[in-house]
């Protein structure tokens, strides 16, 4: 299996190696050169196994160059109970990713905040993680990972990394624009290998700013720069996985089609979905769900995609997805004009510049029924009703990223057709609206009940890519 790059100007790479580069060198963002095909055997086959092996099985379709040996043992390090179900009491010790009916046979949520920093995030980057570790002990070479994070995906690599021979992390993040808790789940870690940097902008200055240092390609091999963000193909693969798992978990045979609802910012969690799909699960649709920052939800109802400005981005009660540019977007729009390189780097040429396009005015939106997408979006007063909803009808507490999901979820209904609505994180990761909407603070586990009350280590700074590099610069040549 050969990684190409959306943009068509870098050379096909393997999996190890894709893994430590981060984006392209030409500024694209990696794909297989073909989706493997899991025809009706396998889903039969895979149906009853246990998360990892479920892992094993899916992520050897994409990874040719570990022995199989070695990814097996390394799916089964990353996915235990102890990892993945310390948080509730009751639940199947071996269910890594449980579902939870709202409405039997209907309607449920696909538990996947389970993990350490309880967010989704957990799912892949612990993954990630342990083969970062493996690569580079293999070519006794070391690595610089730098990242930026609306919320939850810094905790997530952060935790994933920490302790990681041969790996430091610094990672960017809205200078107070994410919640109590997350920032005391980053800042509060004194790992030596773990650097906060807290960005004066939104999420989309600091993303901004990675993209800056991976496309310096002096700095980024001098200092051999990586990726943790969802432009590393290693973290959609590994998210591909729980597609399958749930659709299992929410079906009694594979002649049923399933519709997941997946709250959006970057593209990253849903392109996954859009990637399971396309090597064959059943998949009736796609339902995107974005917040006030509703770039995705635009571009599925009319066409156009137009990152906002700063300016434009809204600070919201889901503030995992304040996100306007969604990297991962490029790599649908390469499956959607039939992975021509050319018409990406046209189309994004334009988004680089700061523009929009307008695929309308292409022949390509023809084709865009054929990949069963739908969205919606929702607001702070939506996300308010939604979270008293489920908590009065279904005796469920969901988080406000999950509100946003359930809402455009509920829109979109489909006869004989369930539908999965992807857990993004726990509630207690947004006490704030939680207590707004319901008048009580979430549970929380006993392990972090007292977290903000940490001391916590953080750099604020401009964004700007210069004082990023002269950070790196001097923590790795101290």
């Amino acid at each position: 299996m050969r990684y190409i790059s959306t943009r068509g100007q870098s050379p096909a790479l393997s999996f190890s190696d894709i893994l430590l580069g981060g984006l392209a060198p030409d500024g694209g963002l990696y794909l297989p050169e073909s989706y493997p095909q899991i025809g009706r055997a396998e889903l039969d086959a895979w149906r009853h196994l246990g998360y990892a092996e479920l892992a094993f099985e899916i992520l050897s379709r994409f990874i040719d160059d570990i022995p199989a040996e070695d990814l097996r043992a390394l799916c089964e390090r990353t996915y235990t109970p102890a990892v993945y179900c310390h948080t509730r009491a009751g639940d199947d010790a071996a269910d890594i990713t449980p579902v939870k009916w709202l409405e039997p046979g209907r309607l449920a949520l696909l538990e996947l905040s389970n993990g350490p920093t309880l967010a989704f995030k957990d799912m892949a980057m612990q993954l990630l993680g342990n083969l970062f570790e493996y690569v580079l002990d293999k070519r006794n070479d070391s690595i610089n990972i730098l990242g930026a994070t609306s919320g939850d995906t810094g905790s997530a690599a952060e935790y994933a990394m920490r302790g990681k021979h041969g790996v430091q992390v610094f990672m960017l993040s809205p200078h107070g624009r994410m919640s109590a808790f997350q920032r005391a789940q980053m800042y509060s870690l004194q790992d030596d290998n773990i650097h906060n940097i807290a960005v004066t902008g939104m999420f989309d200055d600091a993303q901004d700013i990675v993209k800056a240092v991976s496309n310096d390609h002096a700095f980024k091999a001098r200092y051999k720069i990586g990726a943790v963000n969802s432009i590393n193909w290693g973290r959609v693969a590994a998210q591909v996985v729980y597609y399958f798992k749930g659709y299992f978990a929410a079906t009694e045979s594979n002649d049923q089609q399933i519709a997941f609802a997946v709250p959006s910012g970057n593209f990253g969690n849903i392109c996954a979905g859009h990637i399971a799909r396309m090597m064959g699960l059943p998949v009736a649709k796609l339902i995107l769900a974005t917040n006030e920052n509703d770039v995705l939800d635009e571009f599925f109802r009319t066409g156009i995609y137009r990152p906002r400005k700063t300016a434009e981005t809204h600070a919201t009660s889901s503030p995992s997805m304040d996100i306007s540019k969604a990297s991962n977007f490029e790599r649908f729009v390469f499956d959607l004009v039939g992975r021509d390189p050319e018409v990406v780097r046209e189309l994004w040429a334009s988004v680089d510049a700061g523009g929009a396009f307008d695929l309308t005015k292409t022949a390509f939106w023809s084709q865009i029924g054929d990949f069963g997408f739908v969205s919606g979006s929702s607001s702070h007063a939506d996300r308010l009703a939604t979270i008293r909803m489920c908590d009065q009808k279904y005796t469920t507490v969901i988080d406000t990223h999950t509100a946003d999901g359930l809402k455009v979820a509920l829109e979109h209904p489909q006869s004989g057709v369930a539908t999965l609505v992807l857990e993004t994180a726990l509630p207690a990761k947004f006490e704030e609206t939680i207590v707004e909407a319901l008048g009580r603070k979430p549970e929380r586990p006993a392990d972090l009940r007292d977290i903000e009350q940490l001391p916590q280590r953080v750099e604020v700074m401009a964004a700007d890519v210069n004082a990023v590099k002269a950070f790196i610069v001097r923590h790795l040549e101290r």
